[in-house]
C-alpha cells in the first residue's frame, strides 16, 4: 500500500507540471505544492501518510519528493494532463489526470492506469484513480 501512495503521489507530481504552449498556466502552477487532501478509490487517505511530500513544479518538469525523488515532464491543456516519468519510481510510466486551480488550490485526479482521462474528481468504485489537493508553500 506504501508504493502504491508513493506511485500515486509521484502521479500527482507529474500532474502539476505545465507546457510552454500554455506560458500563463505554466506561471500559475509554477512553485512548490504541498499536498492538504489525499484519497484513492473513494477513501481519504491519512494525513500522516503525505505530511512530508511535496510537489515542484517549474515549467514542464515537476519533481515529487516522498520516501523517495520521482522527476518527469508534464503536459497540460484544457484542464487535462498527460504526466511522463523519466527518474525514479516512475520511470517510462505514463498517467493521465485532470486538474483545476482555485482559489490558491491545485486540485488533481489522476488515472493510474493512464488509458483515459478521468471524467470528473469523483475516485469512489475507481480502484486506479487518486485525487490529490495541494496549497502553494
Amino acid at each position: 500500500m506504501r508504493n502504491f501512495i508513493l506511485l500515486a503521489i509521484t502521479i500527482m507530481v507529474f500532474s502539476c507540471a505545465g507546457k510552454k504552449i500554455h506560458a500563463s498556466q505554466s506561471n500559475i502552477l509554477d512553485g512548490t505544492w504541498l499536498p492538504i487532501q489525499q484519497e484513492i478509490a473513494g477513501t481519504s487517505i491519512p494525513a500522516a501518510a503525505f505530511q512530508k511530500q511535496k510537489l515542484i513544479i517549474k515549467d514542464s518538469t515537476y519533481t515529487f519528493s516522498a520516501e523517495s525523488i520521482d522527476k518527469g515532464i508534464a503536459r497540460y491543456h484544457d484542464g487535462k494532463m498527460d504526466i511522463y516519468g523519466k527518474e525514479g519510481v516512475n520511470n517510462g510510466r505514463h498517467f493521465s489526470a485532470i486538474y483545476q486551480l482555485s482559489n490558491g488550490q491545485l486540485l488533481i485526479c489522476y488515472n493510474l492506469a493512464g488509458d483515459a482521462y478521468p471524467d470528473s474528481f469523483d475516485t469512489k468504485g475507481k480502484a486506479k484513480y487518486f485525487l490529490c489537493m495541494f496549497k502553494k508553500e
